[in-house]
């Protein structure tokens, strides 16, 4: 073909060793501006301009694209940080910093495709991270003993961080797509496999009531966050964050709506995670019974304390100087009380499991069961109520009982 221009192509005109051709748009900022197609052929280029054409009939479209580093550092600066809690920033900027932008950052954010997610996640799984990180490298010659000194340690990142990775990509990619500067997400397109997670057989009544009662017998300043863990299914961030301010006595009530988080090198004292989390749970005699108790432990721990009590936000369950207890910390107390009880360890998270079971064998009204276990119907309570009913749960209750009433 000869370079002349044919019917209606209009802004199609040779350049340098090919063709080029522009089509004027409206960009995401407002601006009305030219927008540039390239290729070696005039049909390439006709194609291209075609296809411009469309887009811009559709909505705005970008002139000018950033690489997906820049744009991965204003997403998290301007996008996550201010508006997502502080554990959600960390974890993507750790997955951006270390796994995304060493790999991807470089690209153009309107060319990646899903390609290069597929062959950069397949690469990802097969990369020592102590190599790539230099975490070997980082320490006193002295206590070098893999990586640098020729010997890999084969670190990879398992099926967790890699997915990890991926959501983050795909999240960074989504507001992409909502900002008008890609238009579609490629990351979205792309599957991995899910971590298989390891199952955890839950303690049983009779295990849950030999814990509570050995830490009641101990009079444990922790009695009552172990009381609540296990009858209200709190998790480990909520029943930390509880406040005095939390629990109403008279009304049997107690209202969970905050919860402690580390965040880096801070520790917060911040909302639940979503509003639906929130909620007024009935008190148990027994839990009621319990939180009398660590009020009194408390009292006593001020006044030893004296002037270096610190406590700004009322906390139920602090040091012994009012300060927030660690959530690792309660975790590995957890396992600690859970060997001196003479009981097998499981991770604290697995508690919930027990809830229901444990209410059953506290003789705690079903009505009042339901609210806690949330249970839409009282036929689905009253199905746990039917189950529990054992010599030997029976007695290890009686046991905790009589722990309690010492104590």
């Amino acid at each position: 073909m000869n370079g002349k221009r044919g019917n209606g192509e209009g802004s199609i005109y040779p350049y340098k060793n090919g063709f080029a051709a522009y089509v004027w748009v409206d960009t995401p900022e407002g601006k009305r501006k030219r927008k540039y197609v390239y290729g070696k052929t005039r049909e390439e280029v006709h194609d291209k301009w075609i296809k411009l054409h469309g887009e811009a009939k559709k909505g705005p479209v970008a002139t000018r694209h950033r690489t997906l580093a820049a744009f991965l550092a204003y997403w998290l600066d301007s996008i996550v940080k201010p508006n997502l809690a502080p554990l959600t920033y960390i974890s993507y900027e750790g997955s951006v910093r270390l796994y995304i932008a060493p790999h991807l950052g470089g690209k153009r954010l309107d060319k990646l495709t899903v390609r290069d997610i597929r062959e950069w996640l397949n690469k990802l799984a097969g990369i020592c991270q102590c190599c790539a990180q230099e975490k070997d490298a980082k320490r006193p010659p002295a206590r070098q003993r893999c990586c640098a000194v020729g010997e890999c340690c084969e670190a990879y990142p398992s099926r967790r961080v890699v997915q990890a990775a991926r959501d983050a990509l795909r999240a960074a990619l989504t507001h992409a797509v909502s900002e008008e500067e890609i238009s579609k997400n490629v990351a979205s397109l792309v599957t991995v496999p899910k971590p298989r997670r390891r199952r955890i057989k839950p303690w049983s009544v009779v295990e849950a009531s030999q814990f509570l009662a050995d830490a009641a017998a101990r009079d444990d300043h922790l009695f009552a966050a172990w009381m609540l863990v296990l009858c209200l299914g709190l998790r480990r961030g909520e029943v930390l964050g509880l406040t005095w301010q939390s629990v109403d006595f008279e009304a049997g009530e107690i209202y969970v709506d905050h919860q402690i988080q580390r965040a880096s090198r801070e520790i917060l004292h911040r909302e639940t995670k979503t509003e639906d989390s929130d909620d007024f749970l009935p008190l148990p005699d027994v839990c009621r019974t319990a939180l009398v108790m660590r009020r009194a432990q408390q009292h006593a721990d001020r006044k030893a304390a004296g002037d270096l009590w610190q406590d700004r936000h009322g906390l139920i369950f602090t040091t012994k100087y009012g300060t927030p207890i660690e959530p690792g910390n309660l975790t590995r107390m957890f396992a600690l009380r859970a060997r001196r009880a003479g009981i097998r360890v499981i991770p604290l998270r697995n508690t919930r499991h027990t809830c229901s079971s444990l209410l059953v064998a506290l003789k705690v009204h079903p009505k009042v069961a339901q609210r806690i276990l949330r249970h839409s119907q009282i036929a689905m309570t009253m199905e746990v109520y039917a189950a529990a009913s054992e010599d030997q749960v029976r007695a290890a209750v009686r046991k905790l009982s009589e722990a309690m009433r010492d104590g």
